[in-house]
């Protein structure tokens, strides 16, 4: 089990045991969604329409490295009754690993920002063109022609291929292509260098938002390294974390509660939901911020 930062046991529980935010206001926030502008598979239409229909009042789609499903989810927003965030999650690198970072509450039409968007759908490009590649070494040929395809005017993305190694019968599911093909260290697999953490911070604070560190827990830091990172975030002007998040435990958000705390980050909530069919993530579907963390909606304009 992970162990963050070494804090008094009893103090962390006085810290989750405060009111939470969401039990103080009638909103349900979601700040981490997917469409199939990158590796969801509801168009931002269907996902407005879900969000809304699961109670949630504000929603923030932020697709891999795109804004380019926005403008379709604010007119739908406009008509749910529901409050449209717009969003975007990059792919960043710092110090050899990978990290994604998502602004919230940009201008997704912003020059440098739709700079930043190009330059890294040429990465994923580049990078398709490899994991294909590998692939008809491994005698499965024709993957890059359906990512393409299925991807349409949407980023590419590994996900794309673990939908195409399960439609040609060499996986049982997305999970069992990854574990198989395309995780780190499979036959599949390349890594890549993507933008620099704090370039991509700067992008999102020029486009007039807010840089949030995706799913802290998922990248399995020691401590140690977590502090070094976060340190690094908040000196390029990053300001908040993803304390709740799909799946998550309460010890996982006590430890991101924790972590956000002793940064002076605020927290921010999201599913990073992709699909209906995945039963244990939906739209809203999130414990409540922890009362003594700033919520990360307050920092909007």
């Amino acid at each position: 089990m992970f162990r963050g930062i070494q804090q008094n046991p009893a103090s962390i529980e006085k810290f989750h045991q405060a009111v939470p935010i969401n039990s103080r206001v009638n909103e349900i926030y979601d700040l981490h969604c997917h469409s199939l502008a990158s590796d969801g598979v509801l168009s931002p239409y269907e996902l407005v329409k879900r969000a809304s229909a699961q109670g949630v009042t504000t929603l923030a789609l932020t697709d891999h490295d795109t804004t380019a499903g926005i403008a379709e989810a604010q007119w739908t927003a406009e008509t749910s009754n529901i409050r449209l965030i717009s969003g975007i999650e990059l792919s960043t690198t710092w110090q050899g690993k990978t990290f994604h970072v998502v602004g919230l509450n940009i201008d997704h039409n912003h020059p440098t920002l739709l700079a930043a968007a190009e330059f890294l759908r040429k990465i994923r490009q580049e990078r398709a063109e490899q994991i294909a590649d590998k692939l008809a070494k491994k005698r499965i040929p024709g993957a890059l022609e359906w990512v393409l395809k299925s991807a349409g005017e949407g980023m590419v993305t590994r996900t794309h291929f673990a939908s195409f190694l399960v439609s040609q019968f060499h996986a049982d599911s997305q999970q069992d292509a990854f574990d198989r093909y395309l995780a780190k260290g499979k036959p599949a697999y390349v890594a890549t260098e993507w933008a620099d953490m704090a370039l991509s911070v700067q992008w999102i604070n020029e486009a007039g938002g807010v840089a949030v560190l995706a799913h802290p827990l998922r990248y399995k830091l020691t401590p140690k390294w977590m502090q070094r990172f976060l340190t690094d975030f908040k000196q390029a002007g990053g300001k908040g974390m993803e304390v709740v998040t799909g799946r998550c435990s309460v010890d996982d958000i006590k430890w991101s509660a924790t972590y956000a705390h002793n940064f002076g980050l605020a927290g921010s909530v999201g599913t990073d939901f992709h699909s209906p069919g995945n039963p244990w993530i939906e739209l809203g579907r999130l414990a409540p911020l922890p009362g003594h963390i700033q919520p990360v909606w307050e920092l909007f304009g």
